[in-house]
């Protein structure tokens, strides 16, 4: 077993105020990683949804659907009391509610001791993600966040089996989501219900002091900026103020998304400043933090 440790700066100088849980690392990743694969965060999270089951809205002409399942831990097989799992996804008319008080189709609760959950909701549609290309439509999909103490909090995305665009969607198809393309059954009460079972990860725990040296606003040239801010045990990415992505620590002074970029690589400097790299699936940025918290 070794002990994962936040380097310093370029000469490898490890940074003393930070150690991390045992894991088996072999060279390459962590074993025992969790059999539910990550996925991107997307544009449109908003923390602090409303803890209800019923996302369900009068009048409302989208297919109604049952979201159900299990929050287990690594083994795939112990329950999880009081996991927060959080969902959310668009509507029938391809818009996500980003701005209401209503929180449209944004939900969370609280497992139990047998680590159910449970949501009442309506099938989401396809939408195209960039107006102008035909190329970015997105197959319907629902967002899902669950947030366990001493867990890696985990951020995923459900697809589904014969949904128009899981093909050609650079998400969906990836390798990592075949497991996460789900039937859509019928309940004897003649009711869409789909099952998805999440195994938790163990947490590689950072030292909160080691946050207070990333997190803030890096200036990544042509007037451009990222911000790094602490949520949970992730790291959460705004691009010129725009959530980007969620990232979790994979060693090695490196921070990675859910289907392994964007990449992000954080450099402590002797004189206290932070330098990072960020390298996303068409081009690679370099900054450095000017502005902490």
């Amino acid at each position: 077993m070794k002990r994962r440790t936040f380097i310093k700066n370029s000469t490898l100088t490890v940074i003393s105020v930070s150690a991390f849980g045992a894991l088996n690392w072999n060279g390459k990743s962590f074993e025992g990683d969790t059999q539910t694969t990550t996925d991107i965060l997307g544009p449109f999270y908003r923390p602090n949804s409303p803890l209800r089951t019923n996302l369900r809205l009068p009048n409302s002409n989208g297919t109604p659907i049952v979201l159900k399942g299990n929050i287990f831990k690594e083994d795939g097989k112990t329950p999880i009391n009081s996991a927060l799992v959080e969902i959310w996804h668009c509507d029938e008319n391809e818009l996500y509610d980003n701005a209401s008080d209503e929180y449209k189709y944004r939900g969370g609760q609280k497992t139990k001791a047998d680590g159910k959950y449970e949501f009442k909701s309506i099938l989401p549609v396809p939408y195209k993600a960039d107006p102008k290309d035909e190329s970015s439509w997105r197959p319907s999909h629902i967002h899902m966040r669950v947030s366990v103490p001493n867990q890696q909090d985990l951020i995923t995305q459900l697809y589904f089996k014969g949904g128009k665009y899981v093909e050609t969607d650079k998400w969906a198809s990836s390798p990592q989501a075949v497991n996460r393309i789900l039937n859509i059954s019928k309940t004897k009460l003649g009711e869409s219900e789909i099952v998805f079972n999440v195994s938790m990860s163990k947490e590689i725990p950072l030292d909160q002091k080691v946050y207070d040296k990333v997190t803030g606003l890096y200036n990544i040239g042509d007037s451009n900026t990222i911000e790094f801010t602490k949520n949970d045990d992730l790291l959460f990415m705004k691009r010129n103020g725009q959530l980007f992505s969620s990232l979790k620590y994979i060693g090695n002074n490196t921070f990675e998304s859910g289907i392994g970029y964007p990449k992000v690589t954080f450099e402590l400097l002797k004189d206290g400043g932070t330098k990072v790299v960020v390298v996303t699936a068409t081009k690679t940025y370099n900054g450095t933090k000017f502005l902490k918290y």
